[in-house]
């Protein structure tokens, strides 16, 4: 199966369903949510569930063949994600990161090894089994924003409850919700070009997470954002952790990396060092 795109999950979500940051990321403390975001209850009681994996791979592999050629992408990588983790996942340009985004996103599926999410086996699925994951289990922000033009905010956000059949009042009340939490409750009405870049990747956020998603999957979020818009995106991704939320990271970047508590470092195909923060 060819990898999926960030456009394919676009499609999936509306048919089915500037510069670099620069300086180093200030890291924000323990503590208390902001208030911004709700604490998510996870059976009752979040603290429970945190090493409860919803990430888990054992002896991954995925191998392309475009020929006679055999191009090892992955090479049997082991990787959990705990429930209520925030992990950063760092490599250079040909190291199976994007390969790795994709399977983490069920964007594809790999040669060989298992992949459990939320405790499903997703391995082998059909890919209009992997959608629904998808619409149900994954909340995805990617670099380009991937907003519907036409649509006000809103509209965009509630685009992954219309694929779940929400009925159309639940999904203007949850969007809305949504929208606040990442503080755009007055610019609900806009439109993508009335909103600047980080206005804009807000929106992806609210969207990203108002199916109430079990894994937030952010790939270069902060990449097409000047360095005040990072940092907000960034400090939303760390009340989302502290709220309860499991939070994987995908980036090139240290200074973004390091806001998270878990960094991965992928190199050739394999895991190459794992740092946990102090």
């Amino acid at each position: 199966m060819a990898a999926g795109s960030a456009d394919s999950v676009a499609v999936d979500l509306a048919v089915d369903d500037m510069s670099e940051p620069t300086g180093r990321v200030p890291r924000v403390e323990g503590g208390e949510p902001t208030g911004r975001i709700p604490r998510v209850d996870v059976d009752g009681d979040p603290t429970l569930a945190v090493r409860s994996p919803v990430i888990d791979m054992k002896h991954l592999w995925k191998t392309y063949r475009p020929g006679s050629l055999a191009v090892h992408a992955l090479r049997g990588v082991t990787l959990n994600v705990d429930r209520g983790e925030f992990v950063a996942v760092m490599g250079p340009s040909g190291s199976g990161k994007s390969t790795l985004m994709h399977i983490m996103g069920c964007l594809d599926i790999p040669t060989s090894g298992t992949y459990e999410l939320s405790g499903e086996d997703v391995s082998e699925m059909s890919e209009n089994s992997l959608a629904h994951i998808r619409n149900r289990e994954i909340g995805f922000v990617f670099q380009q924003y991937n907003l519907l033009p036409r649509l006000t905010a809103w509209r965009n956000v509630e685009l992954p409850l219309m694929y779940a059949r929400v009925p159309a009042p639940e999904r203007r009340r949850r969007a809305l919700a949504s929208l606040q939490q990442v503080g755009l409750a007055e610019r609900v009405d806009h439109r993508p070009t009335e909103l600047s870049g980080g206005q804009q990747q807000r929106v992806a956020l609210a969207r990203a997470l108002v199916t109430n998603p079990a894994l937030l999957l952010a790939d270069e979020p902060t990449g097409n954002l000047d360095t005040a818009s990072a940092l907000e995106i960034l400090g939303l991704l760390q009340d989302l952790h502290r709220s309860g939320r499991t939070v994987v990271l995908i980036t090139h970047e240290p200074d973004v990396a390091a806001v998270a508590g878990r960094v991965l470092r992928i190199r050739d195909g394999q895991i190459d060092s794992e740092e946990v923060a102090a």
